[in-house]
């Protein structure tokens, strides 16, 4: 679905940033009627690629994170639905409705997932405890030595890779070819600046982007998804604060032998003497183990990290020992202040939304979970609906200075 080599695309919407959220964003609003430019030199490469896919609101659940547990419940919800709109390839759905298994390994693991589970049951979430025999049973490879054990039911996973190919796929189909004028495409180069209806005023309509390649894409609306590159992007409204970091992790992929097949069916989360790590199949016989998190600006894979993960999966499954590595990966995820996304409108310096820009960055974690609302919200705000509980999530709410022109 690659555009032609013109100097000037012209769409109804584009979408600035090819990892989940924005393919979720551009499918939806195609889905929905609309042209889509998706602008992204190499879509679902990013942190999409390395995402292990876990749809996990309840085992996620962190303090102080209660407006958060409300969108990744209301995200999880949608995520059946979503899929099933998806082409479906070869392999099958890329949703899964396998359950999270989440593990303990010594005593104080044992007491850290007890205080986690009762603030869970006080939110009102479905989780059960097992005797460690009960989760052997449900997962005979597990250690026999571990301390604790819960069953999260509700808690899925989804191939974050497979869903990238589905809507490229999907959009590819829906476009049916290479003409710009088409339903859909794929510009693939760099987006370098915010297009406005007035060149010197910032907070003016926004018109279309300034590709790096000199091009113009011009359109009704634009939305800004390219994770922590956001804040980089010229043409962004005047006083607008977009405090992203990027917060790299080590995940791995590995294959299953036959005679270990299947390793284990449940996503399984662990605390190992305190650290967490996770171990999640895939229909295709591998599965993945993850995930580091660090902020030491290293874009390669961290030999002390591979080391952790290996490590301490094996005090969960002494059989990880045994498996094929395949791949390690390193990505950034954009984290901010609040662990919350940069999501919606922004407004200008008199209150009112600035037309035609929304964004949609800053899901640290939760960027696979909240695909679906995230393109919910956005085609909502396309087509002039809003609702008050998002504004807790708008990408403004970090910008004192334009605040303060509101005020005077």
């Amino acid at each position: 679905m690659s555009c032609t080599l013109s100097d000037h695309i012209t769409t109804d919407l584009a979408v600035v940033g090819g990892g989940i959220v924005g393919l979720g964003i551009a499918w939806e609003a195609r889905r929905a009627g609309r042209r889509v430019a998706l602008i992204d030199p190499a879509p679902g490469t990013g942190a999409t690629f390395a995402a292990a896919g876990m749809l996990a609101p309840v085992s996620e659940l962190h303090h102080q994170e209660e407006d958060l547990l409300e969108l990744t419940l209301a995200s999880a919800e949608r995520w059946p639905a979503f899929a099933a709109t998806l082409p479906t390839g070869p392999a099958g759905s890329c949703f899964s409705t396998t359950p999270t298994l989440v593990v303990g390994a010594d005593p104080a693991d044992r007491q850290a997932l007890a205080d986690l589970c009762e603030a869970q049951h006080r939110q009102g979430l479905e989780v059960s405890r097992l005797s460690l025999r009960e989760a052997r049973a449900l997962e005979p490879l597990l250690s026999p030595n571990l301390a604790a054990a819960y069953l999260v039911p509700r808690d899925h996973q989804v191939d974050p890779r497979a869903v990238a190919r589905a809507i490229l796929d999907g959009l590819a189909v829906v476009a049916g070819g290479d003409d710009a004028t088409q339903p859909g495409c794929l510009v693939g180069t760099n987006a370098a600046s915010l297009l406005h209806e007035d060149p010197e005023n910032t907070h003016s309509r926004i018109t279309g982007v300034l590709l790096a390649d000199g091009r113009e894409v011009h359109a009704r609306e634009v939305v800004v998804a390219n994770g922590h590159g956001a804040a980089h992007l010229d043409g962004l409204p005047h006083g607008l604060r977009l405090p992203l970091r990027p917060v790299y992790g080590d995940i791995l992929r590995l294959r299953v032998p036959e005679n270990l097949q299947p390793l284990v069916t449940a996503t399984l989360r662990g605390q190992v003497r305190g650290l967490p790590v996770y171990v999640v199949p895939r229909s295709d016989g591998t599965v993945v183990i993850g995930a580091t998190s660090r902020e030491d600006g290293s874009v390669g894979v961290s030999a002390g990290g591979v080391h952790q993960l290996l490590r301490d999966a094996q005090v969960l499954l002494p059989a990880v020992a045994e498996l094929e590595l395949l791949e390690t990966t390193a990505r950034a995820r954009p984290g901010t202040p609040d662990n919350a996304p940069l999501l919606g409108r922004v407004a200008d310096a008199h209150g009112t939304d600035i037309p035609g820009l929304i964004l949609a960055t800053g899901f640290f974690r939760h960027g696979v979970l909240l695909t679906p609302i995230a393109a919910h919200i956005a085609t909502e705000l396309l087509h002039g609906r809003s609702d008050p509980a998002w504004d807790r999530f708008r990408p403004d709410r970090f910008s004192p200075a334009l605040h303060l022109q509101e005020i005077s």
